[in-house]
């Protein structure tokens, strides 16, 4: 029997791969920790006078204007006009940056046809546009929608060519061995192995359509979070204006909650990859 030395290596015990989840009563107040943080700061700030309330309203008087506008019925019809007027531009723009994007990674002549043309609407900055759109399309609704799409269009397409090119080669002959060819191998391999980097790409795409919707809802409309914004400043109201930063910040929590619930359905084995 042989006696082991220092120089013999030492085996660890293998780790468990079984999947330690934090328990639902701590993660869920983690989750608010930090918002709660920065609420707390913000109402003890304006409460005693460190911050004054005619650079930034303190939340009574924030909670008064959002129950003014409630009760006026404004607030839910603002809400609703800036919301469809976001998922409108966003859907022509992921559409079209998702279909661009395919056939420009799934093809050599996609690529060429495509690529230099989309790197161009990449470069200019969308908000360099407005005035351009507002002489084309005047300043009804069809061109805040065109401004989102354009918005949102470039970050889709990137992220899809990204995705497409990544494809492991290996799995796309093996598919190919199997009979799959045209639409079925793009449908049932190349889109799913391509599906994190497209729903990233929606998650970004739905944060900047937010920016474009400021910008599209500051010209030309009656109704919508940007004209809200608009009154705001004619009329020096900080209240109604952290209001409107209040109501972006929560349709962007919806726009992210519905990519979350995608990701649930759709990967549901991105949840075994986290570090925990």
């Amino acid at each position: 029997m042989t006696v082991p030395t220092l120089a013999d290596p030492v085996l660890a015990a293998p780790r468990s791969r079984v999947e330690r989840r934090r328990p639902t009563w701590l993660s869920v107040p983690l989750r608010f920790l930090l918002p709660v943080l920065i609420f707390a700061a913000w109402w003890l700030g304006t409460a005693t006078g460190a911050v004054s309330e005619q650079v930034i309203a303190g939340p009574p008087k924030v909670w008064t204007a959002f129950t003014e506008l409630l009760d006026s019925g404004q607030l839910v019809d603002f809400a609703v006009a800036s919301f469809i007027r976001a998922a409108a531009g966003v859907a022509i723009g992921v559409t079209v940056g998702l279909v661009l994007g395919l056939l420009s990674g799934l093809s050599s002549l996609g690529e060429e046809l495509v690529d230099s043309t989309m790197q161009i609407v990449r470069a200019v900055p969308f908000l360099a546009l407005v005035p351009l759109f507002i002489a084309w399309f005047g300043i009804d609704e069809l061109y805040k929608v065109l401004l989102i799409a354009v918005a949102t269009v470039a970050p889709m397409y990137a992220y899809t060519y990204l995705g497409v090119r990544n494809v492991d080669r290996r799995m796309v002959e093996a598919a190919r061995g199997f009979g799959l060819r045209g639409v079925r191998l793009v449908g049932e391999v190349i889109l799913p192995s391509a599906l994190p980097g497209i729903l990233m790409a929606l998650r970004v795409c739905l944060s900047i359509s937010i920016t474009g919707l400021i910008a599209a809802e500051q010209v030309g409309t009656r109704e919508g979070v940007g004209y809200l914004v608009t009154l705001a400043q004619e009329y020096n109201r900080t209240d109604y204006m952290v209001l409107c930063v209040v109501l972006y910040a929560l349709l962007g929590l919806v726009f992210d909650g519905v990519v979350r619930l995608i990701e649930k359905f759709a990967m549901p084995w991105r949840k075994q990859v986290a570090i925990r």
